[in-house]
């Protein structure tokens, strides 16, 4: 009997210390794969810095001239008063003082714009130096940099002009290659309007009744464009061929990256400055990079694009209309730019959530923007029609959007969440470390037990031994 009891002992107290040590890794591995991406929602629209965009709104243009994401991964807030500063940083953001303000950056992009239009050149504002940056290619003349030059000087001191290695162009071709007459662009995202499929790409890539292929013979039709815009924007809509979304359904979510991997996007976002983006071609693969600059002007040889999102990632031509994203977030289809992905260079995205909102479509899985409650849209057609998702046409490199990649990210199977999987999500924040924490609850409960065992066989032991003097 004494042996038994000595035996559950023993057992309590290797079963606590062990489920202690199982529970702590489980707590662990739980908070280390948290991701910051949202969960998929209808219509899912996020922003990484939604604090700093409502604390720069209620400050007001005036007082702060931009935001975005410092070296530290804080963000930071130029403003142009100590006061501002001081509210900055009670919001737990880094502040910068700055002299000149958004109204003032605004005004010399509006003064650059009236301005005689020059091909081959680009500007944006730099909030980290306070300034609107002019970059002119190759292309532009001597006689028009010192117009442009010109026309700086009279703006003030805080325009800068740069001169750029290449040509400014839109990048034709693309990530999941699409062929359709002289051109190759690629798939962006695959998007719906709750009644057909389509495919989210660039303008630039062809007008609407522009036929695609899958292949270069133009055996495979992948669909038509039913509304495009460019140039002003740069986004269009491909209509599926049937109508269709891809097969499994689960895959019109994922982007492919190449070698059989891929990312589940899961919502549409506007991106911040400073914010590390990817982006994925079937020239170049997957690349990645930094956002420099929101709202920026290209003028391209055809025309001049606005309101795109200016990055570091390179692109070459072949890369066109492909994704680029973060965190599971769809961000931008590639517009243009300079340089290749050699010597590096600059790359222009149009962003998809403006892009969405005027087609009114919505990602793959998600309801359309602009749908009523049954999910119709508008007749696609026009800039402003919606569009049927895009599966993505087979890609050559593998490096196609939208694709059906086997790999990290392809679709779970169809089996339900089991019970401790329903139990946990309904815990909400604490779901994910909800089991680890049940296993060190238990295990410490088993300690208790084990050391009330001991305590119990030692006042055994105590009278046992005593008895024996007593009289």
């Amino acid at each position: 009997m004494r042996h038994a009891r000595r035996n559950l002992q023993r057992i309590a107290r290797l079963a606590a210390v062990g489920g202690l040590v199982c529970g702590s890794l489980m707590v662990s591995d739980a908070m280390a794969g948290e991701t910051p991406a949202p969960p998929p929602g209808a219509g899912a629209t996020t922003r990484a810095g939604d604090a700093t965009a409502s604390l720069v709104e209620r400050l007001g243009s005036a007082r702060t001239a931009g935001n975005w994401t410092g070296a530290d991964g804080r963000p930071v807030v130029a403003v142009t008063d100590t006061e501002a500063a001081a509210e900055v940083r009670r919001a737990g953001a880094n502040a910068k003082v700055v002299r000149h303000s958004m109204d003032r950056l605004r005004s010399a992009t509006e003064t650059l714009r009236e301005a005689p239009r020059v091909s081959g050149t680009a500007w944006s504002m730099d909030y980290a130096s306070n300034e609107v940056v002019v970059h002119a290619d190759t292309t532009v003349s001597a006689a028009d940099w010192t117009r442009l030059s010109s026309v700086a000087e009279g703006i003030g001191g805080f325009v800068r002009m740069e001169r750029t290695e290449g040509t400014f162009t839109t990048r034709l071709n693309g990530a999941a290659p699409l062929f359709g007459g002289n051109s190759r662009c690629s798939a962006g995202f695959n998007v719906t309007d709750g009644r057909g499929s389509f495919i989210l790409t660039a303008g630039h890539c062809g007008g609407v009744g522009t036929t695609w292929f899958e292949d270069r013979g133009r055996d495979t039709t992948v669909g038509t464009t039913v509304a495009a815009s460019f140039p002003g924007d740069d986004f269009s809509l491909v209509k599926y061929a049937d109508g269709q979304a891809p097969e499994p359904a689960g895959d019109a979510g994922i982007v492919a990256i190449g070698d059989g991997r891929g990312v589940r996007i899961t919502g549409a976002a506007d991106p911040d400055v400073g914010q590390q983006v990817f982006r994925s071609g079937s020239t170049t693969g997957l690349r990645t990079g930094r956002v420099t600059a929101l709202n920026a002007t290209v003028n391209y040889p055809e025309g001049t694009v606005t309101g795109l999102i200016e990055t570091t990632v390179c692109a070459e031509p072949g890369d066109s209309g492909g994704p680029l994203f973060a965190q599971g977030l769809a961000l931008g289809v590639t517009s243009g730019g300079n340089g290749d992905c050699t010597t590096g260079g600059i790359t222009y995205f149009q962003p998809v959530t403006g892009a969405m909102s005027a087609l009114g479509v919505s990602l793959a899985g998600q309801a359309a923007a602009g749908g009523d409650a049954d999910g119709a849209g508008p007749e696609p057609g026009g800039p402003s029609a919606p569009a049927a998702q895009a599966p993505p046409p087979g890609a050559e490199t593998g490096t196609g959007a939208g694709g059906t990649p086997g790999g990290a990210a392809s679709p779970g199977g169809a089996g339900g969440p089991g019970i401790v999987t329903e139990l946990a999500e309904g815990l909400g924040p604490l779901g994910a470390v909800a089991p680890g924490l049940a296993v060190i609850g238990t295990s410490l409960v088993l300690l208790l037990i084990s050391r009330w065992i001991q305590s119990a066989q030692g006042r055994r032991n105590y009278r046992e031994f005593y008895s024996q003097t007593w009289a």
